[in-house]
C-alpha cells in the first residue's frame, strides 16, 4: 500500500479503492442515500449495467446525494434487475423490474419525494432481534 503524504494522494487512493468496489458517490455526504444493484449474471443478462448508468447519469444531473454500489445476487432471478434502496432513517426497499422508466419513477418520486411507488419486492426474510 503507497503511502499517502497528503490530500492528493489520499483522494487518489479513494478513487482506486472507489473504481475497485464498484463504488460510486455522487457527491460525497455524510448521509447519503444507499443504492445496491444486483449485478450477477442473471442481472447482467436482464439489463442491470445499463440501469446501473442511467441511475448514476440521473442522480447527478439532479444533484442528488447518493453512494451507488454493485453487488451479486439478491434472489430476485425472477425480477432482475433488481434494485435495493436505502433512504437515511428508513428501511432498505427493494425494487425489482427496473429499467430505465422505472428508474426514473423511483428517482423522482421515492427517493427526492419519500413516495412509495410499484414495484416494491415484498421482504422474505425476518430480521433477528438482539
Amino acid at each position: 500500500m503507497p503511502k499517502v503524504k497528503n490530500l492528493a494522494d489520499l483522494s487518489k487512493l479513494k478513487q482506486q479503492y472507489q473504481s475497485s468496489t464498484g463504488m460510486v458517490s455522487t457527491t460525497g455526504t455524510e448521509d447519503p442515500v444507499r443504492i445496491k444493484i444486483a449485478m450477477a449474471t442473471c442481472s447482467i443478462a436482464s439489463g442491470s449495467k445499463e440501469t446501473l448508468n442511467y441511475i448514476v447519469d440521473e442522480l447527478v444531473k439532479r444533484n442528488i446525494d447518493a453512494v451507488v454500489t454493485q453487488t451479486g445476487c439478491m434472489g430476485y432471478c425472477y425480477a432482475e434487475p433488481t434494485v435495493e434502496i436505502t433512504v437515511p432513517g428508513k428501511e432498505p426497499v427493494v425494487f425489482g423490474y427496473v429499467n430505465h422508466q422505472k428508474a426514473d419513477e423511483i428517482i423522482e418520486k421515492y427517493i427526492k419525494n419519500g413516495k412509495l411507488v410499484e414495484g416494491i419486492i415484498p421482504v422474505n426474510y425476518k430480521k433477528i432481534e438482539e
